[in-house]
């Protein structure tokens, strides 16, 4: 590799804030990242390096900050282990260090009076040289956080001459355990896009009422343990509505879009005139249930809002009232942000918004705080509707016999003119944007608009907007999948007016991404499954495994040194292993390469359609072949028989999950997604259908003979 063309100083200042100088390349080359994006992604942080003059400046304020903090701005352990924290103040100035144990930062709110328990730290003998900084002698002192400590958010304090100063520390398991249940047998589930699962009753489009039934039928007649569905995050409240739940305009709220009306409870207390207004809004919606082309979230989200609207005029029992009251205490300023986003965005539409508008602490949108109240309050209903329908449905997985129940699932980021990107401030990085490198499926690299977080600020407000978002996608979960995992680690920033291939990674605290996700799953009680796909590092994976983050694993992707279908018991144990996954057509439609097709249609090959055709006919005879040495297929099988084949495959693995992809079990064919597309195909719009596009409703769904067959394939797995 040639000597790197940036400057040293350029090299430290990047390195001194997570910016990788080089990175390894899809086909195993190490590739020097030109200075421009270096000086172009440090810019996305906030960090001006345009001149050679501003670089050492920027490197001197770096070497300076944690010396101006007296602490960290969070403190991140593991439970068994003795972490030393450094402490700054005036040279030569004593400190004492203590921990309170579910101080301020804690678990809920301390009782009025309520004795904080106080463990005194030990300073360490670690000598270090003071520093100067801005004309004041700096001395570090160094204390011991000791291992043991309670499971939780605590707060770390010190004391001494110059001054007091406090800092949350995060306490997080070493290792996340599975369930007893878990650890004893494997457990299987459906993996679902809900909007697609439709009843009768919906509106057009697969809701929580859907979910809970649909749990119900799993569980209790298939035996299902799981039910694994697409991200629930909300989209915009106005049209049209961006179809890719991996696109929300916030990870922390939930679409409204998939509230059943009827079973919100002042629905049956209407007055005569105002349940016609329901019935004339569902009149509309209703309709689309039978309707096989793409779902069309616009008119279903405007029949539903039309109907809620309705019943939040309708008055609330008192106690229904309170209960209202308390989840928006509890939610806090967050919900608030995001009601009031809704209300500007119905009043203003897509933004860009006025310039008095742009954040939640403009004067503008102070203003609307007021004048637009009842709609800010409508949006907190709304959200408190999905809290309890999600909570029924989870109730619902559980009383089936289900093990884990709803199995959710976080997106990678969220819409960069969205509610978060609103909200959160300088917690994401602006003049940049989330992505992948280039690959040997997309060779220009892939922009996927999302705008990062921002390492140095997310740890300035202790992770708190992390963390608000964890705990209400767990809140009413028993598992959760994090999709692309790899972002916990670092992220392929891109930044403004840049092309995905003029890119490189920013790096973050692992530790304290994966310890806190770690902390908030095993307060919630929740398996986590990463998603761990594509160009990851290898000692990421031997990390996720030591802190007790499962893997993913599909078997068209599981390949052994020669390129051959990688054994069943070679898989890992630890991990979500399934036959697809939602990015590739539904088996029936893999093996007819269907996929190929579909991309040369919509002219997304960089190669020879023969040669991709050739090379799919290649993958499947060499799966085929596999599952007949090992005796799980006769000669002359048909579609159904290969499929069940190879969910007897996975099933040989010995991994505690398996996941089984509804569309699979139904015949299905068509992708829910097509990768490199947006208008060219109708990605997350496909509504459930068999295998001769006849819809399945849900209704219908459990005396679907391949349904039943492939269930009881799985009850002999």
């Amino acid at each position: 590799m040639a000597e790197h063309t940036a400057p040293e100083s350029l090299l430290d200042l990047a390195r001194a804030h997570g910016v990788a100088t080089e990175f390894q390349e899809f086909n195993g080359g190490m590739r020097d990242v030109a200075p421009a994006t270096l000086v172009a992604v440090l810019g996305a942080l906030g960090v001006d390096a345009s001149t050679p003059e501003r670089v050492e400046v920027a490197l001197r304020h770096a070497e300076d900050v944690p010396w101006r903090r007296v602490l960290p701005p969070v403190v991140v352990v593991r439970q068994s282990d003795d972490v030393q924290v450094a402490v700054h103040v005036t040279h030569g100035d004593p400190v004492r260090a203590w921990v309170e144990i579910d101080g301020a930062e804690g678990r809920g709110r301390r009782a009025a009076g309520a004795v904080t328990e106080r463990v005194e730290l030990e300073q360490a003998d670690v000598v270090v040289e003071p520093r100067t900084v801005d004309g004041r002698e700096v001395g570090r002192a160094t204390f011991v956080v000791p291992a043991g400590l309670p499971l939780g958010w605590h707060l770390l304090r010190t004391s001494g001459p110059s001054g007091e100063a406090a800092s949350p520390l995060a306490v997080t398991p070493d290792r996340l355990e599975l369930p007893a249940a878990l650890d004893e047998k494997r457990a299987w589930g459906l993996m679902v896009q809900l909007y697609s699962v439709r009843s009768r009753a919906s509106w057009g489009a697969g809701d929580l009422r859907d979910l809970a039934d649909l749990a119900w039928l799993s569980g209790h007649e298939a035996g299902a343990q799981f039910l694994l569905i697409n991200p629930l995050h909300a989209a915009e409240p106005v049209p049209p509505l961006t179809p890719s739940p991996y696109l929300p305009t916030t990870r922390r709220f939930v679409n409204p879009l998939y509230l059943r009306v009827e079973d919100v409870p002042e629905t049956a207390y209407l007055s005569s005139a105002d349940r016609a207004l329901v019935e004339w809004s569902a009149e509309q919606a209703l309709a689309l249930d039978t309707d096989d082309g793409p779902i069309d979230r616009d008119v279903v989200w405007a029949a539903k809002k039309a109907a809620l609207e309705v019943v939040f005029a309708a008055p609330r029992s008192a106690a229904r009232q309170s209960a209202f009251d308390d989840f928006r205490r509890r939610e806090g300023r967050g919900l608030e942000d995001f009601a009031l986003w809704c209300a500007l965005a119905e009043q203003h539409g897509a933004p860009p918004w006025p310039a008095d508008l742009r954040d939640p602490a403009a004067p503008g949108a102070l203003r609307a705080r007021t004048e637009l109240a009842d709609r800010v309050r409508f949006y907190c209903w709304l959200q408190w509707l999905c809290d309890e329908q999600l909570a029924t449905a989870q109730r619902t997985a559980h009383e089936a016999g289900m093990s884990i129940g709803v199995m959710h699932d976080l997106a990678v980021g969220v819409h960069p003119d969205g509610s978060d990107a609103w909200a959160l401030g300088s917690v994401l990085a602006r003049g940049a944007s989330v992505g992948a490198p280039p690959d040997m499926y997309n060779q220009q690299g892939q922009d996927w608009s999302q705008p990062p977080w921002h390492p140095a600020e997310l740890e300035r407000v202790a992770y708190r907007p992390y963390r608000d978002m964890l705990r209400t996608v767990l809140r009413h979960a028993g598992a959760v999948r994090i999709d692309h995992i790899i972002g916990l680690f670092r992220l392929w920033w891109i930044p403004q007016g840049n092309s995905p291939a003029e890119a490189t990674y920013v790096r973050y605290d692992h530790d304290a991404m994966i310890g806190i996700l770690a902390l908030e799953a095993h307060r919630a009680g929740a398996v986590v499954i990463g998603e761990d796909l594509g160009n990851v590092e290898p000692w990421v994976r031997d990390y996720l495994l030591d802190r007790g983050v499962l893997g993913t694993s599909i078997l068209w992707f599981e390949k052994d040194a020669e390129g051959r279908p990688l054994p069943p018991e070679d898989y890992r144990r630890l991990a979500l292993s399934s036959v697809t996954t939602h990015d590739l057509p539904p088996t029936a439609g893999y093996l007819a390469e269907e996929h190929v097709v579909l991309r040369e249609r919509l002219g997304l090959l960089t190669e020879p359609v023969e040669q991709v055709r050739r090379a799919a006919r290649a993958e499947r005879e060499a799966m085929l072949t596999v599952l007949r040495e090992r005796g799980l297929l006769g000669d002359d099988p048909s579609e159904r028989e290969v499929v069940e084949a190879l969910h007897r495959y996975v099933l040989r693995t010995p991994s505690v999950l398996v996941g089984v992809s509804l569309a699979d079990a139904v015949g299905e064919r068509r992708a829910q997604n097509q990768p490199g597309t947006d208008q060219e195909y109708p990605n997350w719009r496909v509504p459930l259908a068999d295998g001769a596009g006849r819809l399945v409703l849900l209704d219908d769904l459990f005396t679907n003979a391949r349904l039943r067959s492939l269930a009881a394939v799985l009850a002999e797995g």
